[in-house]
C-alpha cells in the first residue's frame, strides 16, 4: 500500500525483462485530466536505470536477439498483436485515464497498435539487399541491411501507446533492441503494456520501458555511447534538444514535430463534407494532435457562408466524460497545455483576431478538480502573420484565413516554419494534383483529413520533422545499409 492510498495503482520500470523499482527510489504521481484524480505512480528514473537497461538491450543485441532470424522475428511481432487485441478494452481504460482521450478513440488506436506489429512482422524476412554491377575485375558485390543496434524510442503524452509501440515495432522488425520512455505526463499504458509483453518469452533486454523526466532519463538515454538510433516524436524544444544531444555522438535521428497545417476549401467543394471534416480536423483529440486542421483558408466569396455553417457544426460538439460514448471531445491533457492555449487565445484577440466561438474555459459539472475543458474556439479575420496562426497551439482553436485565388491559397499555406500535413477539398481533380505538388507537407489528404495508414511514410518536411515513420521507407530508417564485395 503506497502513502498515497489504496485507489493508486504503483507502477515499476521495465528492463532485462523484469519489473524494478527505479534506483532512485522515487515516484510521481499521474493524475486524471478528467476528474483530477491521482490514480497512478510512476517511477522516477535516473542516469542509473539508464546504465541498466542500456547494458541489458546491448546484451540482447549482441547475444540472444541476434541469434533470431527474420521468420523468428516475423512470428514474434505477430503475438505482440493477439496480445493487444486481447487487451484492447483494458489498454484503453488506462490510455483515458492518463490522457483524457476519448475511450472509444484509444480503443481505435490500440487497434492501430496491433495492426503496425502486424504490418512490420510481414515486412521483417522482405528487407532485401541487391547485386551490383562493378567495374573492378573479377569482383562480386551486393548490398545488405542491418540492424543498427539499440535505439531509443521517445514519445509526447499525447497518444503514448500507439506512437512509442509503432517505434517499438519497426526497430524490432528490423532487429534491433529498444529502450523506451514515453511522456512523464502520460506513462501509464506503455508500463501497463508491459505486464503482457513479459508474458510473450522474448529475450531479456529487447524492449526495456524508462520514465521520469528528460534531464533525469532523455538526456542520458539519447547520449549513452551505446545508443545507435532515436526515434523521436514530440514538439519542437524538445526534438532540438534531442537532436543536439544525438550529434554529439553522431548517431542518426527521427524526429516527427510540429504543425500548423493549412486546410484549404475552394469553393467547387462538396459542402456536405467539407464543412464537417473542417470541424473534424481541428476538434479531434481535443486539438491535440501534430496534424490538426488549424488553419482553415476559405476564398474570399464562400468565406461568410461557410464560417457561419462551421460554427452551426461545432455547436453541436458535446464535452464531457471521455468514457461517455456521447462525449465527441474530452479535457486538455495537462494543465500547462490548458494554460498555454488561453495565453494564445488572448494573444490572438489582441493582435486583432476576431473570436466568434469559444475563446474561454468551459467547467463540466460533473468533473472533478482538474476542470481543464476548452470551449470549441475559432477566430475569424486572421492574417497569416499573426501568432495564432504561425504558432502551434495544440488545442481546439481554430484560425481562419481568407484567399484570393489558388496562388494566395498556397502562398498562404507554405507561409509557415512548419510542413507536416495539408487538407484539399475541391472536385476539381487537375487542381487537387497541382495543389497536392506544391503544398509544403510530408502529408496531403484530398477531401478528407486526419486519416492514416501504416502502409504510408509519415513524416514532416521543414521544420516538422526529419526521416520517416510507416512504410517501407520507416523500417528502412531502423536499418543500415553495407557494401560488400567479394574476389
Amino acid at each position: 500500500m503506497s502513502e498515497y492510498g489504496a485507489k493508486q495503482q504503483k507502477f515499476q520500470v521495465y528492463y532485462n525483462g523484469e519489473f524494478h523499482d527505479p534506483a532512485s527510489g522515487g515516484w510521481f504521481e499521474t493524475t486524471d485530466p478528467y476528474s483530477g484524480e491521482a490514480w497512478g505512480l510512476i517511477p522516477k528514473c535516473d542516469k542509473r536505470d539508464v546504465n541498466a537497461a542500456m547494458a541489458a538491450a546491448q546484451k540482447a543485441f549482441e547475444g540472444e536477439w541476434s541469434q533470431f532470424n527474420a521468420f523468428q522475428r516475423e512470428k514474434m511481432l505477430n503475438r505482440v498483436a493477439d496480445i493487444i487485441e486481447d487487451n484492447i478494452e483494458r489498454l484503453a481504460k488506462i490510455e483515458m485515464a492518463d490522457n483524457g482521450r476519448l475511450f472509444m478513440d484509444a480503443q481505435m488506436q490500440i487497434q492501430h497498435t496491433a495492426d503496425c506489429f502486424r504490418y512490420f512482422a510481414g515486412w521483417a524476412n522482405k528487407i532485401e539487399g541487391h547485386l551490383t554491377s562493378s567495374e573492378l575485375p573479377g569482383a562480386f558485390s551486393y548490398t545488405q541491411y542491418e540492424p543498427r543496434g539499440v535505439v531509443a524510442a521517445l514519445s509526447p503524452w499525447n497518444s503514448p501507446l500507439v506512437l512509442t509501440l509503432k517505434k517499438v515495432a519497426t526497430a524490432l522488425a528490423a532487429g534491433n533492441t529498444v529502450v523506451a520512455k514515453p511522456s512523464e505526463f502520460t506513462s501509464g499504458s506503455v508500463l501497463e503494456f508491459c505486464k503482457l509483453w513479459n508474458q510473450l518469452g522474448f529475450p531479456p533486454g529487447v524492449f526495456n520501458v524508462l520514465t521520469g523526466f528528460g534531464q533525469d532519463v532523455g538526456d542520458p538515454l539519447v547520449s549513452h555511447p551505446d545508443m545507435k538510433y532515436v526515434g523521436f516524436t514530440g514538439g519542437n524544444v524538445g526534438g532540438l534538444a534531442v537532436y543536439k544531444a544525438a550529434a554529439s555522438n553522431l548517431i542518426p535521428v527521427h524526429l516527427e514535430l510540429g504543425g500548423k497545417s493549412a486546410n484549404i476549401v475552394f469553393p467547387d467543394a462538396e459542402m456536405d463534407k467539407a464543412i464537417p471534416g473542417a470541424a473534424k480536423a481541428i476538434m479531434a483529440s481535443s486539438g491535440q494532435t501534430c496534424v490538426a486542421g488549424s488553419r482553415l483558408l476559405l476564398q474570399e466569396d464562400m468565406h461568410d457562408e461557410f464560417v457561419e455553417k462551421l460554427l452551426e457544426e461545432m455547436k453541436t460538439y458535446k464535452m464531457g466524460n471521455p468514457a461517455d460514448p456521447a462525449t465527441q471531445y474530452g479535457p486538455i491533457t495537462t494543465r500547462p497545455q490548458f494554460e498555454l492555449i488561453l495565453d494564445k487565445i488572448e494573444i490572438a484577440k489582441n493582435q486583432g483576431g476576431r473570436c466568434v466561438l469559444g475563446g474561454k474555459p468551459w467547467e463540466h459539472p460533473d468533473a472533478g478538480g482538474a476542470q481543464q475543458f476548452i470551449e470549441p474556439t475559432v477566430f475569424v479575420d486572421v492574417t497569416n502573420d499573426m501568432r495564432i496562426a504561425q504558432e502551434e497551439v495544440f488545442g481546439p482553436v481554430l484560425s481562419v484565413i481568407r484567399y484570393k485565388d489558388e496562388e494566395d491559397a498556397i502562398k498562404i499555406a507554405n507561409g509557415t516554419r512548419f510542413g507536416l500535413a495539408a487538407g484539399l477539398w475541391t472536385t476539381n481533380l487537375q487542381r487537387a494534383m497541382r495543389m497536392s505538388r506544391r503544398l509544403q507537407a510530408g502529408t496531403v489528404w484530398l477531401n478528407n483529413y486526419r486519416i492514416f495508414s501504416v502502409t504510408n511514410p509519415f513524416g514532416g518536411h521543414k521544420d516538422s520533422g526529419v526521416g520517416y515513420e510507416s512504410g517501407l521507407e520507416g523500417i528502412k530508417e531502423f536499418m543500415q545499409k553495407k557494401s560488400v564485395y567479394i574476389w
